[in-house]
């Protein structure tokens, strides 16, 4: 007798395949380490976490095969009728979308910021980011670098946004997508929801207890409010960002005009004498002269006079000037 798996079978199904996954991951990283060291380990980490997944699903779900999961809660595979297995090219295009696609969206989108900033910031090097991985060997760096470079400036500020707007969203899709799973109890992840891959399980009873669906009902309404709260907090709090910004610009342009028409009225009266530039941490000799702090410091340590009247003094004298404006 066969009968459509209920949630907690496809749960359990999950949390197993996983912890046989990160096994096979964290044992391929080890044997990575121990082979090439610690450099290279850190370079193709998410590249063997990669192929550790490729592998795992082509030896079980590509070559016909239940995975460790799916045996261990009596479930199998089954197509949008319901009736039979999923076409070979169904489970290649599930594999894909639960793996490589990730994967690549993942280092895309972190190329892409890295690129847009490294462009604002020329200083910062192509190896700063240590989750870039295979820094400038890779085809999708390379073809990013080659996008970035044709970009106007405002197009780059743009692309960034929406960079930002994708890291935030990708996560709250998954919690979306998993609070409608509660609900409906069919689709555990995302990838089988797009192939229309589920499953039945065969033998035993028929069924699941009602409790255990309207339990994972409950939660999956909880999981709704608690997303919308989040994501009211996310923008409330990115709004607050953005407003902390133009205030900032805002302030940061007054400061720059009021500088400017300083030095406009005062002219070179407020400027150091001995570094001929506009004085800084303005420093008074006890004949009454004005000098940058770090200018006069460095004129005594040679002389012991004043750089303009040549009276002399001690360095004790030096009166450095607080909150002073000329």
């Amino acid at each position: 007798a066969m009968a459509a798996a209920g949630p907690a079978r496809l749960v359990r199904c999950g949390q197993k395949d996983e912890l046989h996954r990160s096994g096979l991951r964290s044992g391929a990283g080890a044997a990575l380490h121990g082979l090439a060291g610690a450099k290279k380990w850190l370079e193709w980490r998410k590249e063997i976490e990669l192929l550790s997944d490729v592998a795992y699903f082509v030896l079980t779900t590509l070559s016909g095969y239940q995975t460790l999961g799916e045996e261990y809660v009596n479930i199998v595979q089954v197509d949008s009728t319901k009736k039979r297995v999923p076409s070979f090219l169904r489970r290649a295009v599930f594999i894909a979308l639960h793996t490589v696609v990730p994967y690549c969206l993942e280092k895309g989108l972190l190329h892409l910021e890295h690129e847009l900033q490294r462009e604002a910031d020329d200083s910062r090097t192509s190896q700063s980011n240590p989750a870039l991985g295979l820094s400038s060997r890779t085809l999708m760096r390379n073809w990013i670098q080659k996008q970035v470079a044709d970009l106007t400036e405002q197009q780059k500020k743009t692309v960034l946004q929406i960079v930002y707007v994708l890291k935030q969203c990708v996560p709250l899709l998954h919690r979306l997508h998993l609070a409608v799973f509660y609900i409906s109890g069919t689709f555990y992840h995302l990838s089988k929801r797009i192939t229309g891959i589920t499953y039945l399980h065969f033998g035993g009873l028929q069924g699941e207890d009602q409790s255990i669906r309207s339990s994972y009902k409950f939660l999956g309404i909880i999981s709704l409010f608690h997303l919308l709260l989040t994501t009211g907090v996310q923008m409330y709090s990115f709004k607050q960002k953005q407003r902390a910004r133009q205030e900032w610009k805002l302030h940061r342009n007054l400061a720059h005009q009021k500088n400017t028409t300083k030095e406009k009225t005062t002219g070179r009266h407020s400027r150091c004498t001995l570094c001929l530039e506009e004085r800084r941490h303005t420093t008074a000799t006890p004949c009454g002269h004005l000098f940058c702090w770090e200018c006069i410091m460095e004129w005594c340590n040679t002389r012991t006079e004043c750089p303009l009247c040549r009276e002399k003094f001690h360095p004790q004298k030096l009166i450095y000037l607080r909150h002073y404006q000329l």
